[in-house]
């Protein structure tokens, strides 16, 4: 892994995207921020992260959908998923694919460093 980890969110709310980014920062990380599923699927930067947070519900591609997506490309990007409407079905889909776990908006900013920190130093490159 590099010196500094990449974190990408992917979030459609800029006021989550801002304050998760911030997050990430202060704790010397490189955020990378994104509208939308596409735009981080479409960015030259896709590749480079090391952890992502997605939000669930958004226009166009889902989080969900982003999950398949990558899992389907063989990828091993650990994921963080954010929800404002958490529901035992989707906690359950999500982690069966390999997420890394699920977090109810707001978000508790102590749990998403721990996700974040377990994410990082357990992923297998």
């Amino acid at each position: 892994m590099r010196e500094t980890a990449i974190v990408s969110i992917v979030d459609d709310d800029e006021s989550v995207r801002d304050s998760v980014s911030a997050l990430v920062r202060s704790l010397g990380y490189t955020a990378r921020a994104y509208p939308s599923a596409e735009d981080f699927l479409n960015s030259a930067e896709a590749d480079a992260a090391d952890c992502l947070i997605t939000d669930i519900q958004m226009p166009g591609m889902s989080g969900i959908e982003l999950q398949q997506v990558l899992v389907t490309k063989g990828s091993k990007l650990p994921i963080i998923f954010i929800t404002a409407f958490p529901e035992d079905h989707l906690k359950r889909k999500v982690l069966a694919a390999g997420a890394v776990c699920l977090i109810t908006k707001p978000c508790d900013g102590e749990a998403l460093v721990n996700y974040m920190e377990f994410a990082l130093t357990s992923r297998k490159r």
